[in-house]
């Protein structure tokens, strides 16, 4: 295979984790089961070596679509072709913090006789773990070797083999039938509730459902809704339902410019990017999400550092220790090395977060709900170090990390 432009992925999730598929219905990243996880699919930053989950039909001269349902994030990629037509539905069901995680791909034909290709390669641990196979029931199971075990299951409704290691598939579909494909963590009994012969389309009725819900809770009536609920239910996707706080990005390792070498890690929480995020959600009346993240942002204030100051960043979960570390034996992105997994911007200096910091919290007082006293007071720490260290040179929003200047925007 190869790349595809950064900006023809679509993006799926469950507010755990996310998965980006391309036009041709490739998910060529998702790290499982968390934001911050090992990624299972990588073929994003080395189409070699990273793995893949590919279902695709067997077209010629084929003209691809890809678009969520309205009001959702529920993604269909379409494939055009004077032979036929086919598509591929992505979904992430959203559980809740303590339910079952699955993906859901399927497979169908719109119009014609339509021959499909399915190829499951999951390569664990950042690609550095080598897994085994098994064959079950209804699909397969891969298990990482190493000392973090993990085991993910594929269900499928149609036959699928194995092929040195990965999950394989060919299957024809007439008009309007279709053929499911559900991947989630294996059990030890092996029951869940995708056994389920129903469980496709209940799962995509309730997933339909909250998203669509979720969206009608917004208060925008302005020209530009589509797009505005479109951005909203991006922002919601960042958002970790257990922890109440948002990545700046899903995706760790992508470059700034193709062949450059500042290719962050972007699968943290920094005050700034979720102080803006959550200014935008209260104003659109998202009044729950903003509480979640003021809660998160209290637990971060009764931890300051020793001399009253924040973090940079913090983990989904709030740790503190976000090591940096490059993966060489990934290529990157149109060979764009290194690929960096943790991020060396947690030790920065960066003034201007109290800015944004005090922002967030003084519009979520006056519009949410008023904050405790503990927290009061560990924003009077707060302010009084700013008053101390305001004038001092930073890394400021572009977090260079050759020198410290003095920068207007701090």
């Amino acid at each position: 295979m190869a790349y595809h432009p950064i900006e023809s992925y679509g993006i799926v999730g469950d507010l755990r984790t996310v998965a980006l598929i391309g036009e041709n219905a490739s998910i060529d990243f998702m790290c499982f089961p968390r934001f911050d996880s090992p990624t299972i699919f990588a073929s994003l930053l080395d189409e070699h070596k990273g793995g893949c989950f590919q279902i695709h039909p067997v077209l010629d001269r084929v003209t691809h679509k890809q678009l969520y349902l309205p009001d959702s994030n529920i993604l269909v990629s379409r494939f055009l072709s004077e032979q036929g037509v086919a598509e591929v539905s992505d979904f992430m069901s959203v559980a809740g913090s303590s339910g079952s995680q699955t993906l859901v791909r399927r497979a169908r034909t719109v119009r014609g006789q339509v021959r499909f290709r399915m190829l499951c390669a999951p390569r664990f641990d950042y690609a550095r773990t080598y897994h085994t196979v098994e064959r079950v029931n209804d699909g397969l199971i891969f298990t990482s070797r190493g000392q973090d075990q993990t085991a993910i299951r594929l269900r499928a409704s149609v036959p699928v083999g194995v092929s040195s290691g990965d999950g394989i598939a060919e299957f024809t579909l007439s008009s309007g039938q279709n053929a499911d494909f559900v991947l989630e963590p294996a059990t030890l009994d092996g029951v869940s509730p995708s056994s389920a012969e129903d469980y496709v389309p209940n799962s995509f009725k309730s997933t339909i459902n909250y998203w669509r819900r979720w969206v009608a809770r917004s208060n925008y009536q302005g020209r530009w809704r589509e797009m505005v609920n479109r951005s909203a239910l991006t922002l919601k996707l960042l958002t970790s339902q257990t922890d109440g706080s948002m990545v700046a990005g899903p995706t760790f390792g992508l470059p700034e410019q193709i062949g450059g070498v500042r290719n962050w890690d972007y699968r943290f929480t920094w005050i700034r990017d979720a102080s803006f995020s959550l200014y935008a959600l209260m104003r659109l009346g998202y009044t729950d999400e903003a509480a979640s993240f003021m809660r998160w942002i209290e637990a971060r204030i009764g931890e300051l550092e020793p001399d009253g100051s924040l973090q940079v960043m913090y983990g989904v979960d709030g740790r503190h220790q976000l090591p940096e570390e490059i993966l060489a034996h990934l290529e990157g992105y149109k060979k764009s090395s290194p690929v960096r997994i943790g991020n060396g911007a947690v030790n920065q200096f960066q003034l201007d977060i109290y800015g944004e910091l005090m922002d967030a919290v003084y519009l979520y007082d006056k519009y949410g709900e008023p904050i405790s006293y503990d927290t009061w007071q560990g924003i009077t720490r707060l302010v009084e170090w700013v008053c101390t260290h305001w004038r001092e040179k930073d890394e400021t929003i572009w977090e260079f990390r050759e020198y410290r200047k003095e920068y207007l925007y701090s």
